[in-house]
């Protein structure tokens, strides 16, 4: 299995504007549960400790394989929520690492 570790800083000047983004942010990911072969699972997660350095959303996703990950990078409604998205992040970080299959 892959983790699939996605960080975002993501754009808005003000607290109410930022907070609107991050929000739409976690639903567009959180709507494309169900819809990608060979992800096994997908959480977002918003940062809570407010320090300067720390990214604003979190997302950890577990696919079946090197190439269910492969395929989800050009799957059309991650391509969709990519364009939806546009350009709402300010930074992005990714990890993607091999972990042991739980059901083993």
């Amino acid at each position: 299995m892959i983790r699939h570790v996605v960080m975002w800083k993501v754009r808005g000047a003000a607290g109410d504007e930022k907070r609107a983004n991050v929000e739409r942010l976690k639903a567009a990911f959180l709507g494309l549960r169900g819809r990608i072969p060979g992800l096994l699972h997908l959480e977002v997660g918003v940062d809570t400790s407010r320090v300067d350095y720390a990214c604003d959303v979190v997302l950890v996703s577990d696919f079946a394989s090197q190439a269910a990950l492969d395929a989800y990078a050009t799957h059309p409604e991650h391509l969709r929520v990519r364009q939806e998205l546009g350009d709402l992040r300010s930074a992005r970080h990714q990890v993607d690492y091999e972990i042991p299959d739980p059901r083993a």
